[in-house]
């Protein structure tokens, strides 16, 4: 997959913008990102391992890292920083925004947690 032509954070570093050549741009949610993120900290190393992660609702964005010419890393203030997002993972967050943040959501009601800290 092409590099995005652009990744723009936002002023208050609460969204990311992703930009790919010949699509509309997307804008994913520091709190989106953060509670998806591909880490293995997050996703386990088999479904079953996946954590569901509360309490991220004012997660912001410190920056954003290049890694080679496949994907970004994204440090947010929680002191997280252990995904790799791909241009892959990034473009498929943003096509299926929607459905992943309604799964993420019936997941915190289901297990009890809230997406305040």
């Amino acid at each position: 997959m092409k590099p995005p032509k652009e990744l723009c954070v936002s002023k208050d570093r609460k969204l990311l913008t992703v930009s790919f050549p010949d699509t509309e741009p997307m804008s994913l949610s520091a709190e989106m990102l953060r509670v998806l993120s591909p880490s293995a900290e997050v996703q386990g190393h088999s479904p079953e391992q996946r954590v569901t992660v509360g309490g991220k609702k004012d997660v912001a964005i410190s920056r954003v890292e290049p890694v080679g010419n496949y994907a970004v890393r994204i440090i947010f203030d929680d002191g997280h920083d252990t995904g790799l997002y791909s241009w892959s993972y990034l473009a498929t967050l943003g096509s299926e925004r929607e459905q992943r943040w309604q799964d993420y959501l019936n997941e915190l009601e289901e297990k009890g947690l809230s997406r305040e800290h």
